[in-house]
């Protein structure tokens, strides 16, 4: 990597988000707290799959004394000199090294992620970011381990590339380098929000629901829809339907059933939410998420809660205390 050409797109990516900053410092369009941005974090990122990609057969012991843990020991040398003679992988590693010649500007949205993080939970420390192939498997794109980090970029080569066919599209619409940061965001969000004790569904959406707000938080640049996996056709849709949809949750008293298949209709990843209706079709999945984000909103708008406070405070109260009315 250039080193100078690299300072030089670090440079212009802080500018833009000083300059944003304070262009929309009186307005409602989103933006980064001053205390956020002189946060000193280090980020360290290591394109772990361009090192094996370039390293001789012989270098592999070399490459497993140097980064042990991502080399199981249960595997022999003779494994990876396998992958790296297959084909496909070839393939996949030359389509990474052309959609990421240069990681720069992940970098920096890493490191703004981090930094938030730090400035919400101080004791946080980032963890050193390894990029690597994981043969696209798109459920764990981003995996996380005390102070590691790996994320597979071969799962964020665009929702239309060749390697994706075969899986299911709503899962390929998320698989592109936007998404990175939300990915991360969101795994982080899972450190600092307690389980879901209440088995309800009201008790899963609001659990997701503060999953999201937190994600809010973290990445203030980000839409909601990108923090949700949503295109902003579907977010336009779940906010004109808001009050339509919890109509049905309250007619229909699901709010405290604890029927697992509620989770699968408006919880779990799916091509559309299962009201059983004509507006199926049109409707995104997961929308108890975006529900659950609402109810969070509306609880944080109307009480004085601290962040902690709100992301440990039960379901019920929650829900009670956040006064939340559906848009019309």
């Amino acid at each position: 990597m250039n080193i100078q050409k690299s300072l030089v797109k670090s440079s212009i990516y802080w500018a833009f988000v000083l300059i944003f900053g304070l262009l929309f410092a009186c307005s409602d369009a989103p933006q980064v707290k001053p205390e956020v941005l002189d946060i000193e974090i280090q980020t360290d990122v290591i394109r772990f799959d361009l090192e094996f990609d370039r390293a001789l057969e012989s270098e592999i012991p070399q490459l497993k004394a140097k980064y042990p843990q991502l080399f199981p020991q249960q595997y022999p040398d003779s494994f990876w000199v396998a992958k790296k003679r297959d084909t496909l992988l070839q393939a996949l590693a030359k389509e990474v090294q052309q959609a990421y010649p240069d990681f720069t500007e992940q970098e920096e949205e890493l490191n703004l992620l981090f930094k938030h993080l730090k400035y919400y939970f101080p004791d946080f420390t980032p963890p050193t970011v390894y990029t690597v192939l994981s043969e696209v498997d798109y459920k764990d794109p981003v995996l996380w381990a005390g102070d590691q980090m790996s994320i597979g970029l071969d799962n964020y080569l665009g929702a239309e590339h060749p390697f994706y066919e075969g899986i299911p599209l709503y899962i390929a619409a998320n698989m592109k380098s936007q998404q990175i940061v939300a990915d991360v965001a969101n795994l982080a969000s899972r450190a600092y929000v307690p389980p879901a004790r209440n088995r309800s569904f009201l008790g899963q959406m609001l659990y997701h629901g503060k999953l999201l707000y937190l994600q809010t938080l973290l990445l203030p640049l980000e839409s909601e829809a990108t923090l949700m996996g949503y295109s902003e056709a579907q977010y336009q849709w779940a906010t004109e339907n808001e009050m339509d949809i919890w109509r049905y949750f309250v007619e229909r008293e699901v709010l405290y059933d604890t029927n697992p298949k509620l989770l699968n209709q408006f919880i779990n990843p799916a091509p559309f939410s299962k009201f059983y209706l004509e507006i199926d079709n049109e409707s995104p999945g997961r929308i108890g998420r975006y529900m659950g984000l609402q109810m969070v909103k509306a609880f944080a708008e109307n009480t004085d809660s601290s962040l902690a406070e709100l992301l440990t405070t039960p379901a019920d109260q929650l829900y009670q205390q956040s006064k939340y009315k559906p848009k019309k």
